[in-house]
Parts: structure tokens; sequence; C-alpha cells
């Protein structure tokens, strides 16, 4: 908790670096394995923190997780505890995507109420009127969520909102629901497609992939597979970000440029010259970025996880861009931060106002989320003089080789422990 990144400003990123996989995938995936007995092997785990924590969860509710380099591999038992009230569970908020596949398996889930970033609330209202669709009691009891069925059944489930938790909760519970589920106005982040894969490869009956409805037919039982996690498509982002603020030239590797279809479009209006392949985007960027407006929105929107870089990019980019937020209310508290480095920025409910500046000025400044830590360190590449970043366990829990990737693309970024 006492260390921090120092940052020194004024360097160009220029090189290549390389993608692991997505955390919004590899997490999801580690819980599914709660799905079948047998060892569930995992290929192109990212190197942060969150996984071995996942690790812990699953641990504690019975299987065996074993880690090697970026393959990790869950044997689940035949009896699995269905209790998940321990400290690794409040740590983080992925943690509660156990609870579809424990009332699948157990027809019975008691899950901690989890912790994470400070971005806003995440109610979990929609998984819990999806799993009592599909005939399930759930409670809120001792800061807890209980649920508990007899037998699970399918149902016609609408989101109100198109809820990336709430997707693989209810689609995990409903694999091994009897009848038909048909899951309408679902996520259709690539994450929600990877898990529909690999779910599908262990004997699951679902249509409608990517789309915004999903048509899930029960079955009896899963069985374990081998599956390789997708890029992560945040971290490929930040890094193009990295090089259109910096004014750069970086290619990124092992991720699937469909991917990130809107991202690069921003980047291209922001005067940034991109091409890409099947599994690579190359982002150059020879002048000052001219200001872009970005508004969040659910997949295939522009993502909320890429705000901050957003905020950092219109920050020295030349003229006025207008961010809204649309899905977390409490992601503007990265601008207060900004304003520490010179951002000229004002807030307004769910609008931020950002007049590029030449260049930020160097302040110590506080992460209080993992994408707002990495916006951070990307601003203090562009800002004048030395910035401190602290609170970087944040960080640490979605970027593998943070500070080894910046410094492999020129960037002067050091990690000091005090």
């Amino acid at each position: 908790m006492s260390e921090r990144f120092v940052v020194t400003g004024g360097g160009r990123l220029e090189g290549e670096v390389v993608v692991g996989g997505a955390k919004n995938s590899v997490l999801k995936l580690m819980a599914a394995a709660l799905l079948a007995e047998g060892t569930t092997t995992l290929t192109n785990c990212p190197d942060i923190l969150d996984v071995p924590l996942m690790g812990d969860v699953l641990t504690g509710l019975g299987c065996e997780v074993e880690r090697d380099g970026s393959t990790v591999r869950i044997t689940t038992p035949a009896q699995l505890k269905y209790h998940a009230d321990f400290p690794a569970v409040r740590q983080f908020r992925a943690s509660v995507c156990v609870l579809g596949p424990l009332v699948a398996r157990c027809h019975k889930a008691i899950v901690a109420l989890p912790g994470g970033d400070a971005i806003g609330s995440r109610p979990l209202d929609m998984h819990q009127a999806g799993l009592r669709l599909l005939g399930a009691t759930s409670t809120i009891e001792h800061g807890c969520v209980v649920a508990e069925a007899t037998e699970l059944h399918g149902a016609d489930i609408r989101l109100a909102f198109p809820s990336v938790g709430a997707t693989e909760n209810i689609l995990m519970a409903a694999v091994l629901s009897k009848g038909r589920t048909i899951l309408d106005n679902a996520a259709r982040e690539p994450e929600i497609v990877d898990l529909c894969i690999m779910l599908s490869r262990m004997g699951a009956r679902i249509e409608g992939a990517g789309s915004s409805t999903l048509t899930v037919t029960g079955v009896d039982s899963l069985k374990p597979v081998d599956h390789r996690v997708i890029g992560d498509r945040i971290v490929a982002a930040t890094w193009g970000v990295a090089a259109a603020m910096t004014r750069g030239d970086v290619t990124v590797k092992g991720i699937n440029p469909a991917h990130l279809q809107l991202v690069l479009d921003k980047l291209r209006e922001a005067g940034g010259e991109v091409t890409h392949g099947k599994d690579w985007f190359r982002v150059v960027q020879r002048e000052r970025p001219k200001a872009v407006n970005f508004a969040t929105l659910p997949y295939p929107g522009f993502p909320t996880d890429l705000q901050p870089m957003a905020i950092g990019l219109a920050a020295v980019a030349d003229g006025t861009s207008m961010i809204t937020e649309n899905v977390f209310e409490a992601r503007f508290r990265f601008v207060e931060e900004m304003v520490r480095l010179g951002a000229d920025a004002k807030t307004d409910g769910h609008h931020a106002v950002i007049r590029g500046v030449e260049q930020l000025s160097s302040a110590p400044v506080w992460s209080s989320d993992i994408r707002a830590g990495a916006g951070l360190v990307l601003a203090g590449l562009v800002a004048d003089g030395k910035t401190e970043v602290f609170d970087i366990y944040h960080i640490d829990r979605g970027y593998p080789s943070f500070i080894e990737d910046i410094q492999g693309l020129g960037g002067d970024v050091q990690r000091v422990d005090d």
C-alpha cells in the first residue's frame, strides 16, 4: 500500500507491446469452472492480482487451483461448498460472479457483497431478479446475497439495462436449468461472447452470443474444457490512447481490433494514423491530438473503463471536448486528480467539459480505481517534471507488467517503495 509510481514526463512512447488475457473475461471463466466436475484449464491468463484472488475464492468453495505462468487449472469437486463469505470475496467486485454457478450446481448460494473500485454503485438488483425468475429465492442478509432453489427452470427475462454482471450470472444459472431461457437486452461485450464460447464447449446450448438476445436451453450437466482467454481490449486501448497523448508510435499485439472499432475511430478523429491486422493495431500520432467528444455506453459503445483515458487525451488536445458518462456515476472522481495536474476541466452531473492545454504540470495524485490509476500515469507522461501516483495497488489489479510495458516503450516510470 505504501508503493507509488514516479512518472517523468516529456517522453514519446514508441515500439511494440503485447497484451495478455482480458481481466474482465478470465475471472468469469474461472467462476464458470464451478459448473463442471473435473479439471478446467485456462490459458493466456493475465498476471494480475485479481486472478489469485479469484483462485482464493474458488479454493474456499472446495476447488483446487494451480497457477503455472499464464495457465490456470481449476479442479472442481463433485460436492461444492456454497458459502462464499470470506475476505477474498469481499475484496473485488468480480467475486459476485460465483453466485449463478453456485445456485446452478448447489441450488443454494451465500455470497458476501463484494468490494472493488470506487466508481459508483453497482447494485445486484438485476442479478437477484433474474435468479428469482429462474425459480430461486434471493435476499440480502447480514451483508451477503442469499439465493436458494429446489429446482431452476427456464424463463423469459428482460434486463432493464444490459448489465455485464447480471448477464453473466443469469447465463451461468440458466445453462443447468430445466427448459428454455430467453435473456433479452443482454450485454454484448466480447467478454460475454468469450464466456458463451467456453460454456458451449462445456456442453451448454446457447444461441445469440454477441447479440442482445441470448437463448439458453438447459442441460443436465457440463464437462470441463481447455480454453484460451481473449486479449484484453481495455489494456490494448490504454496503449493506443497513450500513443496519441504522447505523440508516439505504438503497435499493440494480442488483441482483436474488431473489439475496439469505436475506440480506434475516435483515435483517428483525434488525428492519429491507425492501421490494424487480424490480431494487432498501430497508432501513430505525429502532431498534437485534436479535441474529440466521448460518451460512454454499453458495448459496442465507448467503454466506461476507458473514460479516464479519454479525459487524459482531452486534457492535452487542441480544442474543447465533452465527456459524457452514462454507466457509473462516480467515475468523474478522476477529474479532481486531473485538475491537480493542471487540466482545465469542469464537471456537471454526467458531463465533463475539458479545454485542452499544451502541457500538464506534475503533482502528487491518487488512484481511486484501476483505470483512473492508469489514466493518471498516462497524464504524468505528458506533464512537466515528476508526477507521483499513489494507491497504485489498484493498477496492479488490472494491468500486468504495467511499468515494464511503459519502460519498454520508452516511458520513464519507476515503482518506489516508501
